[in-house]
């Protein structure tokens, strides 16, 4: 059974909004951390968004003021709203999660901004 599977990414339009989804199989309140990343097309995957177990957030300075992350309790699910997107924030979007000294991936989903 998979830890973390994302969905929510498809094509948008730069300027447009896409609300990405991490649902977990274990209660995403034990996990110490989760977090966003990404990786486009020949590129290392990179830190987008970070949410620690109390709630703190972290952001990377190019999706700063555009993308919010957040916890949704009820779909024991991790979320990104992302908000005014451009053509760099194309990529495969990946959810991490960390339990203990364990580090858990999903499988990602995929992000494309393009007119």
């Amino acid at each position: 059974v998979q830890l973390l599977v994302e969905s929510g990414g498809g094509l948008v339009q730069p300027g447009g909004s896409l609300r990405l989804s991490c649902a977990s199989s274990r209660n995403i309140f034990s996990m110490k951390s989760m977090a966003w990343y990404r990786q486009a097309p020949g590129k290392e995957r990179e830190f987008v968004a970070r949410m620690s177990a109390g709630g703190s957030t972290d952001y990377a300075d190019s999706v700063k003021g555009r993308f919010t992350i957040s916890k949704d309790m009820g779909k024991n699910a991790l979320n990104l709203q992302m908000n005014n997107l451009k053509p760099d924030d194309t990529g495969v979007y990946y959810c991490r999660g960390a339990i203990g000294t364990a580090t858990f991936w999903g499988q990602g989903t995929q992000v494309t901004v393009s007119s």
